[in-house]
């Protein structure tokens, strides 16, 4: 029992030095600026980029605080402030998951909101020309064109949309193939074309759009502060459970009992006497 018990104690110390490290996470994160790294990032202004932000930046100090509190209460043995710790992160716990469950919401709205945004910028050609700037380093870094497909450029399209097509899809230039996505590039009809180009020539652009990228891009950083809430979840739970454990350990640890038979055979269970 002892050494069960020691094994407990250990194991309550770890959880919580790690629920202070996802603290320390949480400040990291909530006080960092992922969504400046977001390519175009001018195209959605009207997204709110900082979903999450305030709940890291409140719950990491407290987290951090707390974990402090059980990492010494674990160590000094101190059965009360075990107790308090544990009631404090069930609180703590309860009122996270309520501040947090809108992102979820946040996350399966996103979609519908970039759809609209990239609907509202098209024709490309017209947009900021810093945006064009940025959507050309992105179409030829990721070789994509367009947000929703490349006649988001209508008849201006830009040199990064262009592509070199494999050998199997110059077999099959006889037709233009506008309207299909099969392979990396597809061919143009005449009327989408840079004015410096033959009308003669055969215009292959990259049949893959950006606009998957870019919301990959968006969902990130509310896909890491899901995350990061959700692990810190966990290991909440964790500590509450091993802290509560060592807190009532009187409750549930039995005391050494020694069997005595009187004169009439009968089997008496007392404690032991112990040694003071």
């Amino acid at each position: 029992m002892a050494r069960c018990r020691s094994y407990l104690r250990g194991l309550a110390i770890c959880v919580t030095v790690l629920q202070l490290v996802s603290g320390v996470v949480m400040i990291g994160v909530g006080f960092s600026s992922i969504d400046g790294n977001i390519p175009v990032a001018e195209l959605f202004d009207q997204l709110s980029s900082s979903d999450g932000l305030l709940v890291l930046q409140v719950f990491g100090p407290i987290t951090v605080v707390l974990s402090v509190l059980g990492i010494t209460a674990a160590s000094l043995d101190l059965k009360p402030l075990l107790l308090v710790f544990s009631a404090l992160v069930f609180i703590e716990f309860v009122a996270l998951m309520v501040v947090a469950s809108p992102l979820v919401q946040v996350q399966t709205q996103m979609d519908g909101e970039v759809d609209e945004v990239f609907l509202n910028v098209t024709p490309l050609y017209r947009t900021d020309p810093y945006i064009q700037t940025e959507l050309n380093k992105l179409q030829a870094s990721y070789s994509c064109c367009g947000l929703r497909n490349f006649e988001d450029w209508q008849d201006q399209l830009p040199d990064s949309c262009f592509c070199t097509p494999p050998t199997s899809d110059l077999e099959k230039s006889s037709r233009p193939s506008n309207s299909s996505s099969e392979g990396p590039c597809v061919m143009v009809d005449s009327d989408h074309y840079l004015p410096t180009r033959q009308v003669t020539d055969k215009l292959w652009v990259h049949s893959e759009p950006c606009g998957p990228i870019l919301k990959n891009y968006l969902s990130f950083p509310i896909k890491l502060r899901i995350g990061i809430i959700s692990a810190v979840a966990t290991i909440m739970m964790a500590a509450i459970a091993l802290c509560l454990a060592l807190g009532l350990e009187e409750y549930w640890k039995k005391p050494p009992v020694e069997t005595t038979v009187d004169d009439f055979n009968r089997v008496k269970y007392e404690p032991k006497p112990t040694l003071t």
